[in-house]
């Protein structure tokens, strides 16, 4: 199960890096006889690479609207200037779009045109960070793979902006002014190859409803989050990563078997209300509680397996998967009790 799952987000964190570069390779022998062509359909304000035709370069420029883009472009680069609006005319010929780029720029919802982003119907990456958005930007290209989204002022998102997305593996929000009322059961519908959702810094008090099914990565730090519901996990049974750092966990807000999830391979709990260690599973790797109120640690109570059973796997067995604990910012005082060492016999590091 690690080896697929790892593999998953292995793909899904390279694959711009090698897509790119495959591109790249394609044009590194481009004929000079073509270059002057390029040339001249490039706008002025912008770079277009001779070794690497398929892309754009138009950042850090100072622009306040987005030049004609030739058809040719695949990757498109606009981040870093001071665009207002997003219209159809600069896109009429850019029908081979895959990346856009429109990072850092002043982009309202008001500003894109009624249909310009989904009329580009082979995006597949778009990013609008940090811009001016107040709500997830409507109707999106229905094959887009990843959606950036972070740093805006998003309040709200539209009923069932996302119910064609099926190719969507990354959603970013955070860093926006969501709560708990934006995120209905059906917000995340049709996301059926999500794998990948960050909603931290928000204003989330609760944990949000219907997270899709094959989610891996599950980003909720800095939010006001008290409570984790029972059984909440067994609706997203692939979840691997989680993060409810900076929150306001208690003891109680957890249940029995809140974290005792098998899929769960890194949770991170730092900076949260918690007094004692929650139950965990047997396949958890890496274990992230500092800066808590917990004062001391019983290896007996926490080892998902009894301390006898331990023992008696040996190095080979079927013993607890933790390799990484971190407990710094509590009150525990050193030295590691013994038990932890003989129950998690795969422990390269722990912080206290």
């Amino acid at each position: 199960m690690s080896l697929k799952v790892y593999t998953s987000l292995l793909l899904l964190f390279l694959v711009n890096s090698v897509w790119t570069r495959t591109v790249r390779q394609v044009y590194d022998d481009l004929d000079p006889e073509h270059w002057s062509h390029y040339t001249s359909e490039c706008p002025r304000e912008c770079f277009c690479p001779p070794s690497f035709p398929n892309a754009l370069y138009c950042d850090n420029k100072g622009l306040k609207e987005i030049p004609a883009i030739p058809a040719r472009i695949w990757y498109l680069y606009l981040q870093n200037n001071l665009i207002e609006t997003v219209s159809e005319k600069p896109f009429v010929n850019a029908t081979h779009l895959r990346w856009i780029n429109l990072n850092k720029n002043k982009i309202t919802n008001s500003g894109i045109e009624s249909g310009v982003l989904s009329k580009l119907k082979r995006l597949l990456y778009l990013f609008l960070e940090d811009n001016e958005l107040e709500e997830v930007p409507a109707p999106l290209p229905v094959g887009l793979e990843q959606l950036r989204l972070a740093r805006n002022r998003i309040s709200r998102i539209p009923e069932g902006v996302f119910s064609n997305l099926e190719n969507l593996t990354m959603l970013d929000l955070h860093q926006n002014s969501l709560l708990d009322s934006a995120l209905q059961s059906d917000t995340f519908q049709g996301l059926n190859n999500l794998m990948q959702l960050n909603i931290a810094k928000n204003s989330l008090k609760k944990m949000p409803l219907s997270i899709p099914a094959n989610t891996l990565q599950l980003f909720l730090d800095n939010n006001s989050i008290e409570v984790i519901p029972e059984n909440y996990f067994s609706a997203i049974p692939k979840v691997t990563f989680l993060r409810l750092n900076y929150n306001k966990l208690s003891d109680d807000g957890i249940p029995p078997n809140g974290f005792n999830v098998s899929s769960i391979l890194d949770l991170q709990l730092s900076h949260n209300q918690l007094t004692k260690i929650p139950p965990i599973n047997a396949h958890l790797e890496h274990l992230h509680l500092d800066h808590n109120r917990i004062k001391s640690v019983n290896g007996t109570q926490i080892c998902p397996v009894s301390i006898a059973i331990a023992e008696d796997y040996g190095f080979y067995g079927n013993i607890p998967r933790l390799r990484y604990l971190r407990l710094d910012g509590n009150e525990i005082q050193p030295p590691i009790p013994l038990d932890i060492m003989i129950c998690f016999r795969l422990l390269q590091a722990v912080v206290i």
